[in-house]
């Protein structure tokens, strides 16, 4: 996985697979992006699925080990000819800095790798930073599913992205 430079100046993330060792931070992180919960043991149990699962983690590289956390992470499955990303967040202080962009971009081409035709995803209808980020990388509102979420309520907007 490539190394990315981060808009930030000082900062540079390096994209890798997600490994077992990363789950507690990935479910941080999760829980501070207001995610629909998966937790630990379905993030464990997708690192274990194969081929058709990319699980990868942003990590910051900087000089102190300590400092090397995770930044933020992506889950995408193959389903068919399409790549359903299902999650992606980064950490609230290192938002807008572009990791969300080069994580979705490295889950896009391994779409193009596999040969699938388009991105799909559901979005908060309401969280219009994440729309923002979506359509960034190409992605354009194709439906609605009303009442997709819980706790709370709300819609989701499906969005996708042609992968040819």
């Amino acid at each position: 996985m490539p190394e990315a430079a981060i808009a930030n100046g000082t900062a540079t993330v390096v994209i890798h697979r997600m490994t077992e060792h990363d789950l507690l931070e990935v479910v941080e992180i999760e829980e501070s992006a207001n995610l629909s919960p998966w937790g630990w043991d379905a993030y464990h149990t997708e690192l274990l699925a194969g081929a058709n699962s990319l699980m990868l983690v942003a990590r910051r590289s900087h000089r102190k080990p300590e400092e090397c956390g995770v930044a933020g992470f992506i889950v995408a499955r193959q389903v068919a000819d399409e790549i359903h990303i299902n999650n992606v967040a980064v950490r609230p202080e290192l938002r807008r800095l572009g990791i969300g962009q080069q994580l979705l971009r490295e889950a896009l081409a391994w779409g193009r790798e596999k040969n699938a035709t388009q991105g799909v995803l559901e979005v908060r209808a309401g969280n219009t930073a994440a729309q923002h980020l979506y359509r960034a990388c190409g992605f354009e509102p194709v439906g609605r599913r009303r009442r997709y979420y819980k706790a709370p309520v709300e819609d989701a907007l499906l969005m996708a992205v042609s992968l040819r």
